[in-house]
């Protein structure tokens, strides 16, 4: 799977403090490797089918988005009295944050009547209500993490409404070029699948129990902090481990084998943020934010017992083992994440 100025100084005795209240950035990553995009697959046999809980498409499906980005030429702003970082960005088009990057400017972002700002050029794309990250970048034909890193976005990858997001090239491309451009993988989901709230609303509090069906552009609260320790969600042989598999392959996370409809459990406490099968190569798929920017995947399954936006206990019955997707033979691939990163889970797991 993959991965992917200066502010002049203006002497003005009686000057106007202003100031933006925007996230700072983040340190780039360098791209993941992954596998080559799969064809298009044609409708799962019975045997390879996900059982899953009544509930609506993802957000990126649901809300799809319009590729309406506006260019922005590269220019110099002159800061007014009653500026701040959203206001210019509003006036010139350019995304605040960029706008902060560009001039050096951190928290708390102040900046003075008179002060010369740079603004930077390119493509932005403004963030509506209910849109995903995964959906700006299928709309544009670019990979999410090369909007990540062009953004330099931050865990948890939190799309706001209203915010401008620079997209990264500037090359005209057809809706079928940019649909063959975009392939969708864990990391995506883990980073991209959380729709951005409406003005004034507030994410979505868990609950325990698997009937509530949440919109699909609902946002969810994942947990702030993580409780415990993993444990393991299955007991079985490791058919693959963490790392380099075959030529041109990674594996973010391993392979157990297990019976088919073994139980799978959560591996830590925490919050369902996805369920569903859009990444073929691993079929029925669980994702699980657990806080401190974890998230655990479980793929391969075949029966889905809960739904987006459910709290569960480490140790609850989740899934059920199957041999969906790419599957070779019944197994669990389970994958630990922190942030962007995957980590070898057997480094997190109990020993013996």
């Amino acid at each position: 799977m993959r991965k992917s100025g200066s502010v002049s100084a203006i002497g003005v005795m009686a000057s106007i403090l202003l100031s933006g209240c925007i996230p700072a950035g983040a340190p780039r990553y360098a791209p993941y490797s992954r596998p080559a995009p799969q064809p298009s697959r044609q409708p799962a046999p019975a045997s390879d089918r996900v059982s899953t809980l009544p509930a609506p498409p993802p957000a990126w499906e649901a809300r799809p988005v319009t590729a309406d980005a506006v260019q922005v030429p590269s220019s110099i702003y002159t800061v007014e009295s009653g500026d701040s970082l959203r206001r210019i960005a509003n006036k010139t088009g350019a995304g605040s944050e960029a706008i902060a990057r560009a001039n050096n400017l951190h928290a708390p972002y102040t900046i003075y009547v008179g002060q010369h700002l740079t603004i930077p050029g390119g493509r932005y794309h403004r963030v509506h209500a209910g849109e995903t990250g995964i959906a700006i970048a299928r709309a544009y034909g670019v990979p999410w993490d090369q909007i990540i890193a062009a953004n330099d976005l931050e865990p948890p990858y939190t799309l706001r409404t209203g915010q401008r997001i620079l997209i990264p090239g500037n090359k005209p491309m057809t809706v079928a070029e940019r649909a063959a451009a975009f392939n969708l993988d864990i990391e995506d989901i883990v980073t991209g699948g959380e729709p951005a709230a409406a003005p004034h609303e507030k994410p979505a509090k868990p609950t325990a129990s698997p009937t509530r069906v949440l919109p699909a552009t609902t946002p969810v609260r994942p947990p702030a902090h993580m409780r415990g320790d993993f444990i393991w969600p299955v007991r079985g042989k490791i058919l693959q481990g963490y790392g380099p598999g075959k030529p041109g392959n990674r594996n973010d996370g391993i392979t157990i084998g297990v019976p088919l409809n073994t139980p799978v459990e959560a591996s830590a406490s925490g919050v369902v943020v996805y369920v569903g099968d859009q990444v073929p190569s691993l079929g029925g798929v669980v994702i699980l934010k657990h806080g401190d920017n974890y998230a655990t995947v479980y793929g391969h399954v075949s029966r889905i017992l809960v739904q987006r936006g459910q709290s569960v206990k480490q140790g609850q019955v989740i899934a059920r083992s199957g041999d969906t997707g790419l599957a070779d033979n019944p197994e669990l691939h389970f994958e630990i994440r922190k942030g962007r990163d995957p980590v070898n889970p057997v480094s997190k797991l109990p020993q013996g």
